[in-house]
């Protein structure tokens, strides 16, 4: 369900009443498909293809399935059977598996039921039915695609190692080559996360986001009747925004390997991650949000692309680290980067390898990350990123360059104030926060590391307050002062003045609303100088901001 999953559905029009309606829009699909057929096989070919398979006793198990299986449109049953479709004229190579060579007493139970009805029709008949007309050659291998956009590889005597008993039989409307055997419907990972049992939540998550538009333009029309467009062949695009960011997992011509743990394990560590992604009442359709950006945060590094792998003994890297130009580093560690996955501590460690038609899913008992691996990330606001404050009183500020180990980026902002006796104030916006816990931290450079200090002179250090300013969930403003760490605490902080001090403001600052991909003016924070007049030979009021900075914490990370 790429940007680009383009699906034509079989049944022309819009509305169709009753079988002779059904069959009579077969019949205009089948006269403008008619060329196709007489340029491949002439003149010579004069049954059809369900003609064929009705004189071949062999394939009376296969008859018997295609005449119960009904054609869908638009996710909706159709009166029209596969057996009426094969009986036209529209173009199609068939394999037709003989009897004994599948359960067709299953596929016939299946069809009783819609959602049965459907599947059969997509893993069995879809699977055995291809649009291209394809006659199997000598010394020669086709890569075919089928109605159910899964590739075959056609070879002379085999279609994907099942024996080909007889082949190259042309009709009028196509091409039937028998089969010793039924092809098996390869499920690719979007498949197996809809499909298998124990990923019935995840299926279900990702399917939300998915989206169906008609393609007017690429659909072929046959006129409008009683007000009513009518096409021939409808095509629709289909789009999941959530798999667009992830990785392709439906696509048949990628390679990607998927970590996803069975539903317990599932449970617990999505309830988690949504708990993060709690937004003010004053987001439009925050729930809806909440709800994408915790499937996301639980699928972006679980899935790989095998095409961007170096190593996969040594690391996997995950498809968010190839998508970024630059990809967001702490000062600690990279994200998106997964050591030794297959050894003890790894995060394929254990895990119960099940192939698909696209790679691999790892299934595992449990998620095997942390939020601090994944999206509860650090979060660092450069000091020069002056781009980022919203308000500043009675000062002027300027980023500057300073290369050396202990400064952050090479770069600081210089605050200085407007007078010698003003305390002066930055509010600063802090941007991509979640509803989470914090400690919070403001990074000050001394003096002596941006400017030359005589031999003797006394160093003075910073002496200010902080504020941090937030959305509660009802989308009210609210203000917490920040207090030092102790049995006295003061709502005011002294840096120490001989080196790079970071000042913990705030430990476990609580954030009830989330400001991911939000508005970065919700969450903010106000550094104010604060000397008194007695305390002007004690302190000085030029300050050297390097960074703030914001560590998560979540239980895990306390253990």
């Amino acid at each position: 369900m790429n940007t680009k999953n383009i699906k034509h559905f079989f049944l022309a029009g819009t509305v169709c009443c009753g079988l002779t309606a059904a069959i009579s829009a077969c019949t205009d699909w089948d006269d403008h498909y008619d060329g196709a057929v007489d340029s491949a096989n002439g003149a010579g070919a004069s049954t059809t293809l369900w003609e064929q398979i009705k004189a071949n006793p062999q394939l009376s198990d296969f008859s018997e399935v295609l005449e119960q299986t009904k054609m869908y449109r638009m996710h909706k049953k159709t009166p029209v059977s596969y057996a009426e479709l094969l009986d036209g004229g529209q173009p199609f190579t068939l394999l037709a598996p003989v009897n004994g060579s599948f359960n067709k007493d299953s596929l016939l139970n299946l069809v009783q039921t819609v959602s049965g009805d459907s599947a059969v029709e997509k893993n069995f008949v879809f699977n055995h039915l291809t649009r291209k007309l394809v006659s199997l050659k000598p010394d020669t291998t086709q890569r075919v695609m089928m109605l159910s956009r899964k590739f075959l590889h056609l070879a002379d005597n085999a279609i994907e190692g099942v024996s080909v008993s007889s082949k190259n039989n042309h009709s009028r409307n196509g091409v039937l080559h028998v089969l010793d055997h039924a092809v098996n419907y390869n499920r690719n990972i979007y498949e197996v996360l809809n499909d298998d049992p124990d990923y019935v939540e995840v299926g279900k998550g990702i399917r939300r986001f998915t989206d169906e538009r008609f393609d007017d333009e690429a659909s072929v029309s046959n006129g409008v009747i009683e007000g009513v467009p009518v096409y021939v062949d409808s095509v629709i695009i289909e789009s999941n925004k959530l798999i667009n960011y992830v990785g392709e997992i439906d696509s048949e011509d990628s390679l990607f390997w998927a970590v996803v743990p069975t539903k317990e394990g599932w449970d617990k560590a999505y309830q988690e991650a949504f708990s993060h992604y709690k937004f003010d009442k004053t987001v439009q359709k925050g729930d809806s949000i909440q709800e994408f950006y915790a499937m996301y945060a639980m699928l972006q590094d679980a899935v790989f692309n095998m095409t961007d792998q170096r190593s996969v003994n040594d690391s996997l890297v995950s498809v968010p680290y190839i998508h970024t130009a630059h990809n967001f580093a702490s000062k600690k560690h990279i994200y998106n980067v997964f050591y030794k996955p297959f050894e003890e501590g790894g995060i394929l460690y254990g895990a119960e390898k099940i192939p698909c038609s696209n790679g691999f899913v790892y299934k595992t008992k449990e998620w095997p990350f942390t939020p601090e691996q994944t999206y509860f990330k650090e979060l660092f606001i450069e000091g020069e990123d002056a781009w980022r404050i919203l308000n500043h009183e009675k000062c002027s500020y300027e980023p500057l360059p300073m290369v050396a180990d202990s400064i952050s980026e090479g770069k600081y902002l210089a605050i200085t104030p407007s007078d010698k006796t003003a305390n002066w104030s930055v509010t600063y916006q802090l941007p991509g926060t979640l509803s989470g816990a914090y400690d919070i931290y403001v990074v000050v450079l001394p003096k002596s590391a941006v400017q030359k200090v005589s031999e003797g002179d006394k160093i003075k250090p910073n002496k200010f307050k902080a504020e941090i300013h937030y959305l509660d969930l009802n989308g009210k403003e609210q203000t917490y002062t920040c207090e030092t760490i102790g049995e006295k605490p003061k709502k005011e902080f002294v840096t120490d003045a001989y080196r790079v001090d970071s000042v913990l403001i705030a430990e476990n600052f609580k954030s009830p609303s989330c400001n991911y991909s939000q508005n970065n003016t919700k969450f903010n924070i106000k550094i104010t100088c604060s000397i008194g007049t007695r305390e002007q030979s004690n302190y000085i009021r030029d300050f050297y901001l390097d960074f703030i900075y914001l560590k998560p914490r979540t239980s895990k990370s306390e253990e």
